[in-house]
C-alpha cells in the first residue's frame, strides 16, 4: 500500500484514537506513536516510519510460517471467497474437505478435524468434548483436566482455567473447577536432583493423578514444547513415560500444537519428534501462516465414535458451533500453505537453519555470561538470561525488554517471555519464518549479540 506522508499520519492518529491493542499498556501512547506495520515480504517487514526489520518471531506470535507476501495464498483465498465464502459448519465445503484429508494424511492415528477460528477455541473444544465424554460414558466421573505449570493454552475463561502462567490468568478469575496443575519439566530449573530427570518429571504427573484419583481425571493437556513459558524442550524419557501413564489410567492425551504445528520444529507437528500417539491435537497459528483465521481440533476415530454411539439420543452428538469454523478462507489458505511447505522443502530448511541458529546461540552463550541456557528445536528456540550462571538468578524482565528494544534498533524483531511467570520472564524467544536463510539467521544473532552488549556490556 503506497500512502502519502499525510495518509500515514492519519492512519497513526486513527490507531491512537480508536484501536485497543493486544498486550499493550496504552499509557505509553500519550508520548510515542504505536508501531504500525504496513508491509511485509519474505522474512522482512516495514513500519510506518519506513524502517525495514527482520521479523524473527513470525508476526510477533509464531504465526507467519511461510513468510509475507505469498500471492498464491492470497489468490487461493480470493478465488474461494468469490465462489463460496461461508456456510455454517453443519454443512461441508470443498476446501474444508480437501484440507482435512491433506492434514490427516500427515497425522497417523488421527482421523477427524473440527474447524474453529483460534487456538483458544480449538483447545476449548477439547475440554468440552472431554466433559461430554465424562457425562455420557463415565457417569459424570473422569471430568478433571490436568495441565502443566508454564504451559499456556489460550485466552478465554475456560482455557485460562488450564493456564500454567499465573500472570496471564491474574485478575480474570474465578475460573471453572475441575482443572488441576502438574509440575513443569524444565531441566535447567529442575525440581529434583536426579539423573533421569525426564522420567521423574513425568512421574510427578502420576503423583497428581493418584492424589486426585485416576477415576476423576479425563484429560492431560500439554504443549509438545512449551512456548511462551520459556521455550522448554522435554527432557529425555519424559514423553514415553507420559504416554505410558495416560494409557495406564485411561486418560486422554491432548497435545496443544498451536505454536509448534505446521513445520515449526522441522516436522509437521512437534509431537512427532517424540513418538507420541495423542488422542487430541489442536493447532492454529501456522496452519494458514496468518493469511486467514483457522484452527483445528483433530482426534482419533475412537474418540469420534463416542459421539455417535446412540443416534436416537438427541444429546449424544457434539452440540457445539463455531461460527467462523464455516468460513472457507481458512482451509483454502491452509491447503496452499501446506503445498508451499512441501514444494519448497521447508521442513528440511527448518532443520538446517535451526541447526545454524542453535550453533549461533551457543556461540553467543560462550561470549555473554548473561545467557544461562539455550534450548529449542528447529526454528523455535530460546535463550534464558540470568545474572549469575551458578545461582541461575533470572535477569529482570525490564532488562530483557531492553534487549528486545536494542535488537529492534539493529533491525531485528525478537520476542521475550513477558507478563507470564512472576520472576521468570527472562527468556528471549526466536521463531523466524521457515523460509529463513543462513544470512537471515546470522543477521538475527548478530543483532542479539549487539543488543546484549548494549544492555549488559
Amino acid at each position: 500500500m503506497n500512502l502519502s506522508t499525510n495518509d500515514l499520519r492519519h492512519v497513526i492518529e486513527a490507531d491512537k484514537a480508536h484501536v485497543w491493542h493486544h498486550l499493550f499498556q496504552h499509557k505509553a501512547l500519550e508520548t510515542v506513536d504505536p508501531r504500525v506495520i504496513i508491509e511485509g515480504k519474505g522474512i522482512r517487514v516495514w513500519d510506518a516510519t519506513g524502517a525495514e526489520m527482520i521479523d524473527a518471531v513470525s508476526g510477533g506470535v509464531w504465526t507467519v510460517n511461510v513468510g509475507y507476501g505469498r500471492e498464491s495464498i492470497a489468490n487461493a483465498v480470493r478465488d474461494q471467497l468469490i465462489k463460496m465464502n461461508y456456510f455454517a459448519g453443519a454443512a461441508g465445503s470443498i476446501p474444508g474437505a480437501l484440507f482435512a484429508e491433506k492434514l490427516i494424511s500427515k497425522m497417523p492415528g488421527q482421523s477427524r478435524v473440527y474447524y474453529s477460528n483460534s487456538g483458544s477455541e480449538a483447545n476449548e473444544k477439547v475440554f468440552k468434548m472431554v466433559r461430554q465424554i465424562s457425562a455420557r460414558h463415565y457417569g459424570g466421573k473422569k471430568n478433571k483436566i490436568l495441565f502443566r505449570e508454564r504451559d499456556y493454552h489460550g485466552t478465554t475463561i475456560g482455557v485460562l482455567a488450564a493456564c500454567g502462567q499465573p500472570e496471564r490468568a491474574a485478575m480474570y478469575g474465578p475460573f471453572p473447577g475441575g482443572f488441576v496443575q502438574v509440575p513443569h519439566c524444565l531441566e535447567y530449573r529442575k525440581q529434583w536432583d536426579v539423573e533421569n530427570y525426564g522420567e521423574r518429571a513425568a512421574d510427578a504427573i502420576e503423583e497428581v493423578i493418584l492424589r486426585e484419583g485416576p477415576e476423576t481425571i479425563g484429560l492431560l493437556c500439554l504443549e509438545p514444547i512449551t512456548a511462551g513459558g520459556g521455550v522448554i524442550t522435554p527432557p529425555e524419557g519424559y514423553w514415553a513415560r507420559v504416554q505410558e501413564i495416560c494409557r495406564k489410567y485411561d486418560i486422554l492425551l491432548h497435545i496443544d500444537e498451536v505454536v509448534c504445528g505446521l513445520g515449526r520444529t522441522g516436522t509437521w507437528f512437534g509431537y512427532q519428534n517424540y513418538g507420541i500417539e495423542p488422542d487430541f491435537v489442536t493447532m492454529a497459528k501456522g496452519v494458514a501462516s496468518g493469511y486467514a483465521a483457522i484452527s483445528c481440533t483433530t482426534t482419533t476415530e475412537r474418540v469420534f465414535e463416542m459421539f455417535k454411539d446412540d443416534a436416537a439420543d438427541p444429546m449424544s452428538h457434539f452440540r457445539d458451533i463455531s461460527t467462523f469454523g464455516g468460513c472457507t478462507s481458512g482451509p483454502a489458505a491452509a491447503l496452499e500453505n501446506m503445498r508451499i511447505i512441501e514444494d519448497e522443502n521447508l521442513l528440511e530448511n527448518t532443520l538446517a537453519m535451526g541447526e545454524r541458529l542453535m550453533g549461533n546461540l551457543l556461540a553467543l552463550q560462550e561470549k555473554h555470561a548473561v545467557i544461562g541456557d539455550v534450548r529449542g528445536k528447529g526454528l523455535f528456540q530460546g535463550a534464558e538470561l540470568v545474572t549469575d550462571r551458578k545461582t541461575k538468578e533470572p535477569v529482570a524482565e525490564k532488562l530483557c525488554q531492553q534487549v528486545v528494544a536494542e535488537a529492534s534498533k539493529r533491525g531485528v524483531i525478537i520476542g521475550v517471555t513477558n507478563r507470564s511467570l512472576p520472576g521468570f520472564n527472562n527468556t528471549l524467544c526466536l521463531s523466524p519464518a521457515l523460509i529463513a536463510t543462513a544470512d537471515d539467521i546470522d543477521q538475527i544473532t548478530h543483532a542479539i549479540d549487539g543488543a546484549l552488549t548494549a544492555v549488559f556490556g
